[in-house]
């Protein structure tokens, strides 16, 4: 149960296994690598639709992350069943699969997005671990902005990795408009361990990156400080 993870509602929060990218600094290995995976405990599907049962009347939205939900072929079909129970949905995305989101958008399956920027897009394969296509990522933030849906764009600032002309760069591919958060970076059981050591960039600086790029967006914010 989340306080947090679903802007203004009270939700709950399921995490899929299995991920298309392999972020050195992410803090769920056990959600991305397969051999952690295979040792990480699941919960069957009729377990995970009885507790929103049990809990009809308390929450109002399931959040869906991961790993990477839109890897499954069979998201919607879960969608579709806690949206039939009457719950708002929130996914959050890599924006890796802009087909799948734009299907689910257009099907009304999602109620509001939180989409990873991981870098500027020179930078992206450097930071995801693999090379990825950016311009899916580029569609995905297209199909976002152009939605009529609730978004948000996200980056989590790591030291060595990200400075604040990335950020300035990202900034501008994405805006302007809509909410963009700085996600301050933690270094805990990442899937590089040497990134367990990054001390994370202190408050001032986020905020005064924030300020920097604070007239691109119509909501600008840090988070984790």
């Amino acid at each position: 149960m989340t306080l947090i993870d679903y802007p203004g509602r009270l939700a709950c929060t399921v995490f899929l296994v299995g991920c298309n990218f392999k972020c050195p600094f992410c803090y769920s290995p056990e959600l991305v690598i397969p051999q952690k995976i295979k040792n990480q405990p699941r919960i069957s599907e009729a377990d995970f639709f009885n507790f929103l049962k049990e809990r009809k009347e308390l929450l109002e939205g399931v959040v869906i992350c991961g790993g990477e939900p839109t890897i499954h072929k069979d998201l919607a079909s879960l969608i579709k069943k806690i949206k039939k129970m009457g719950f708002l949905v929130k996914l959050d995305t890599n924006g890796s699969n802009p087909q799948m989101l734009e299907k689910l958008i257009k099907d009304g399956l999602i109620d509001y997005v939180a989409m990873d920027i991981k870098a500027p897009k020179e930078k992206y394969h450097k930071l995801t671990g693999k090379k990825i296509n950016v311009n899916n990522i580029e569609k995905s933030i297209k199909i976002l902005k152009g939605s009529g849906i609730d978004y948000e764009f996200r980056t989590t600032v790591i030291p060595g990795l990200l400075d604040k002309k990335d950020i300035l760069k990202i900034a501008r591919w994405i805006g302007p408009g809509g909410r963009y958060y700085l996600q301050n970076f933690k270094g805990e059981k990442t899937i590089d361990s040497n990134f367990e050591k990054v001390k994370p960039y202190p408050a001032d600086y986020l905020f005064e990156v924030k300020k920097t790029i604070l007239p691109l967006f119509d909501i600008c914010e840090v988070r984790g400080i």
